[in-house]
């Protein structure tokens, strides 16, 4: 054994916080990215919200490029063979790397955001022995003004002859509150408006009364002597509350609860009772020759009895489902049709403008010494964010117009012309990682003529035609759609019929993979779709 020298050349991986916050930036929503600045905003005083048209420094013009001798951790390009300049991540079975382009700027004009509500209803605690005056606070003066799930804004005034109603709020309330608010008018003792409040906390989203009033009279104390009888009688009211329907322990009791209220003179309103309160198995599996049978009807009749029974909602509280928490989607790219060519831009309106605080900026300008080193690292780490922001939308620019590029048919000709693509492809063009592509695409989404997709979304698997050639899963899903809205509703296709059909246009696929691409698409199997 001997002491020696040795000189090596050896690639290593070199995370620096800069690479940490790009990536992480890469694969958060706008809204998540929001929240990320928000959060740094409050720790970094140099970071501040600027104006469109500003730079980082709250100048008028645009910066091109980034600052001399300030080489961004992502703009190595990709190598497989380990060229010296590359910079990778690996994340568990990932990797990292970017060779993005300068920053593109051309922003299009703002789009209004996409909203959907989703909520859920809290249960309230009740108390058998309240008050009737404890009783009209949970019927409170809130529900005064509430008329079809509406009210006036508490600001407006209904005898101003020049107010503006456009401009006048809608309050959505729960099924809940709803029921309360009917309750409300009417003239009950303080038992049964007890009684009603706690079958009305038994209803749910739907519209059901879930427990049984069995169970419901036995988790009663038995001083209280609460039987059966006596909570049938109080269901019984709520039944014929608005919505029609709400209260029901099924889906025949709901039926019917909606058929009683029609006009007697409603045709084959009779067999339609029927039908739902006995034979409601039969016709939800389509079996049109039994129920001819059992009702002892032609075919025409039974058909009119299908449409009454269709046309009644099964889930009476659904429109006061779902209200509450607001969630939103924000498309960063706009797709435009320009002088025949699919162009993609950034939506200008979701791109934060960020820069630095001048004040803070020109006291670390006057003061360089040591004393001054938080704003020094507070300073690099403000530039860097707004750097990794540029960075971010640079390249999930490049990845949309590459995007665009290979599925042009898609825009020009819709679901039916998408072609396979996976991330290898987009990756190779971009000389970018598959992990990169992955990360830009997901939760990203794309304003299109068609819509609004996720980026992901022009992404799918192919299958093999007998020309030689490919074709899209997401194009064959649009074609298994496409001939089920074409189909004779009399004899609807089997998936081995559809298998046939696709054949015929050179599409060869398994009946069982026709059966996963129809169940993906809600659509039910050829027995269920047969109609009369």
């Amino acid at each position: 054994m001997k002491q020696g020298l040795q000189l090596r050349f050896s690639q290593n991986l070199s995370l620096t916080p800069q690479l940490q916050q790009a990536i992480r930036l890469l694969q958060l929503s706008t809204l998540e990215l929001n929240q990320e600045i928000d959060i740094l905003m409050q720790t970094n005083p140099l970071l501040e919200r600027g104006e469109a048209g500003e730079d980082e420094y709250g100048n008028a013009d645009e910066v091109e490029g980034d600052a001399p001798n300030e080489a961004h951790p992502l703009d190595a390009p990709l190598h497989e063979n380990g060229a010296d300049n590359s910079t990778s991540l690996a994340t568990g079975d990932e990797d990292y790397t970017e060779n993005p382009n300068a920053f593109d700027s051309s922003f299009s004009e703002e789009i209004p955001l996409v909203k959907t509500e989703s909520s859920s209803e809290e249960p309230v605690e009740f108390d058998l022995n309240a008050t009737s005056s404890d009783f009209s606070a949970e019927f409170g003066d809130d529900y005064d003004e509430f008329s079809n799930g509406s009210r006036w804004d508490e600001n407006s005034t209904p005898a101003d002859d020049d107010s503006d109603y456009k401009q006048q709020e809608t309050l959505q309330i729960s099924l809940r509150e709803y029921l309360l608010s009917q309750l409300k008018l009417m003239p009950l003792s303080e038992r049964d408006q007890t009684l009603t409040l706690l079958l009305v906390d038994s209803i749910n989203d739907d519209g059901y009364l879930e427990e049984s009033l069995t169970d419901i009279a036995e988790q009663m104390p038995l001083e209280l002597e609460i039987d059966e009888l006596e909570l049938q009688t109080v269901l019984r009211l709520i039944q014929n509350l608005d919505p029609a329907g709400v209260g029901a322990r099924n889906l025949s009791e709901c039926l019917c609860l909606q058929l009683a209220l029609l006009p007697a003179d409603t045709p084959h309103l009779a067999l339609a009772h029927l039908v739902a309160k006995q034979h409601l198995p039969a016709l939800g599996a389509r079996d049109f020759t039994k129920l001819r049978k059992e009702l002892g009807c032609d075919e025409a009749t039974l058909k009119q009895v299908q449409q009454l029974i269709t046309s009644l909602n099964p889930r009476p509280g659904s429109a006061y489902s779902h209200i509450g928490s607001e969630h939103y989607i924000q498309h960063e790219v706009i797709v435009k049709k320009v002088k025949g060519i699919w162009i993609a831009s950034l939506n200008d309106g979701v791109i934060p403008k960020l820069k630095i605080n001048q004040l803070y900026a020109s006291i670390l300008k006057r003061n360089r010494d040591s004393s001054s080193q938080y704003l020094q690292s507070q300073m690099q780490e403000a530039k860097w964010m707004i750097k990794n922001i540029q960075q971010r939308f640079s390249t999930i620019l490049r990845v949309s117009q590459a995007i665009v590029d290979r599925q042009r048919n898609f825009f020009e000709y819709g679901e039916v012309a998408m072609r396979p693509l996976v991330l290898r492809e987009i990756a190779d063009e971009l000389d970018l990682h598959e992990s990169t592509i992955s990360r830009v695409t997901t939760s990203k989404y794309m304003l299109t003529p068609r819509g609004i997709f996720e980026l992901k979304y022009f992404f799918g698997s192919s299958v093999s035609t007998d020309t030689g050639g490919t074709c899209s899963a997401t194009a064959i899903r649009a074609l298994i759609k496409k001939l089920v809205e074409d189909e004779n509703p009399k004899k609807p296709y089997s998936d081995n019929q559809i298998t046939d059909l696709l054949a015929k246009q050179g599409i060869v696929v398994a009946r069982r993979t026709i059966a996963k691409y129809r169940e993906s698409l809600n659509i039910a199997p050829a027995s269920l779709r047969k109609s009369l």
